[in-house]
């Protein structure tokens, strides 16, 4: 897959800005630059340069100036790529970019596809695929919680596990295929009580790992979070105010949402994805009953259902729906919302504080209007997940395509202590340990074809 042409692209975001910068990677990238560079300081020539130095001057076409740029030179094999590298900094405007691009191509260069720079570090050794993944995943972070582990998987956490895993497994493979060529000695090389303690010590990681994909999975696309209740509660002016924006129609008429809206944003480094269901109450609208019914399977989605509840109601009421929510939830967060709560009542006030909390309830008392307690609101949701407990080494998939080969690989694993437990043969123990490797291997690219290459990088923009 691996082409020995040079290849170039646009490395910052589409479009003008202050400055640009165009990437270079190839054995002949230092001297196509060179080709069109002209050194502030006469008689220099880039090939002639240190690695890892910046160089001030211009670039024209023939004895037309171009701009003035920045050049840095980076030698193989200490570069991103593992190739030589020239990243040319101009000034941002996009006739000025594709001008520049222009000449390259016509001194020897091509085009880069989408991510060939990222693919070239992975086949040049530079990195492994689920570090380049990882790239990706950080190009697109859009919160704390998604930098923090895409950094961690970038750096090598979650290959530095796995590659250790493949490594204890490989010797005992090892062993094993070597009984099978002294089968008629009957001999044994591998010693079973320690396989069985290492292949139950990776079964217990590897389920760790799948597991861990559930909060993966909230930490890269927001944790969810169902706010649920009556008519006229103040569901869509909660909403509203968390967002910032007039998403929902707010109104005194009831049934005024009919069905789920759903937005995501950022708070205070978390990404929250909200649904704004549906007001629950008995009605003989259809339309509306289907939102009601979409309501409640908002709530087997979530991992934090805000329960809002009108102060103004009598604490029956109340004290009525919280119980009707409370026997719908499987394990999320509960947040009771107890909204309006500068006209309330007070002996519903009073009911709410005397009331009895299960273990991942809390209570809040709000004014969705004037914002009041919002603050209180966010940082008990913010509690629910926990996200901010995540250390820096603390290894999460988030990768869909992870996931599903540590399901398999896990499968395998388990086939392995069956048939430990059953004394089967060692050439069927070598079987479903090698079929574990393989699908360890595919997540790290020790193990890889054309097809999920291209499937993963294509992914990628152009210029990285």
């Amino acid at each position: 897959m691996l082409d020995q042409l040079t290849i170039c692209a646009i490395a910052t975001s589409p479009g003008m800005g202050a400055i640009a910068t165009i990437r270079l990677s190839g054995e002949k990238a230092i001297e196509i630059a060179d080709s069109v560079f002209q050194s502030a300081k006469s008689n220099k020539n880039l090939t002639d340069q240190k690695p890892n130095t910046l160089h001030f001057g211009s670039i024209s076409d023939g004895n037309e100036l171009i701009d003035e740029v920045v050049v840095s030179i980076f030698r193989s094999p200490h570069s991103f790529t593992g190739e030589d590298v020239i990243e040319i900094t101009c000034h941002g405007s996009v006739y000025i970019q594709q001008r520049i691009l222009q000449l390259l191509i016509t001194k020897g260069a091509r085009m880069a596809r989408p991510g060939e720079f990222t693919q070239r570090a992975f086949l040049n050794g530079k990195m492994d695929l689920s570090q380049a993944e990882a790239v990706a995943d950080l190009i697109a972070s859009t919160n704390r919680a998604t930098q923090k582990v895409a950094i961690n998987q970038m750096r090598g956490g979650f290959s530095s596990e796995l590659k250790n895993l493949r490594g204890e497994l490989l010797h005992f493979i090892a062993m094993i295929e070597l009984e099978l060529d002294f089968s008629e000695e009957d001999v044994e090389f591998a010693d079973r009580n320690q396989l069985k303690k290492l292949v139950s010590k990776i079964e217990e990681i590897l389920r760790k790992l799948k597991n861990s994909f559930q909060l993966g999975n909230v930490i890269k696309n927001g944790i969810p979070v169902a706010i649920i209740g009556d008519t006229n509660v103040g569901k869509s002016t909660l909403l509203n105010a968390l967002l910032n924006e007039e998403k929902s129609i707010v109104s005194d008429i009831h049934g005024t949402t009919r069905d789920v809206i759903e937005d995501v944003v950022n708070i205070h480094g978390t990404a929250f994805r909200f649904f704004d269901t549906a007001g629950i109450r008995e009605t003989t609208d259809e339309i509306e009953t289907l939102g009601i019914e979409r309501s409640y399977s908002k709530l087997d989605q979530a991992t934090v259902v805000i329960l809002v509840v009108d102060t103004k109601n009598d604490f029956t009421t109340v004290f009525g729906r919280i119980v009707k929510i409370r026997k719908r939830l499987a394990d999320q967060h509960l947040i009771i919302a107890a909204n309006k709560v500068d006209r309330g009542s007070n002996e519903t006030i009073s009911g709410l504080k005397e009331m009895s909390l299960l273990p991942n309830e809390k209570l809040v008392f709000i004014a969705a209007k004037q914002k009041t307690n919002l603050d209180v609101l966010i940082q008990e949701m913010q509690h629910a997940v926990s996200l901010d407990s995540l250390s820096e080494d603390a290894v999460i998939v988030t990768n869909i395509r992870h996931f599903e080969a540590l399901s398999k690989a896990l499968e395998s694993i388990e086939r392995v202590q069956l048939g430990l437990e059953n004394l089967i043969s060692g050439d069927f123990l070598a079987q479903d340990i090698r079929e574990c490797l393989h699908y360890l291997g595919e997540i790290t690219g020790d193990i890889s074809n054309d097809e999920i290459l291209g499937h993963i990088f294509k992914n990628f923009c152009i210029g990285k």
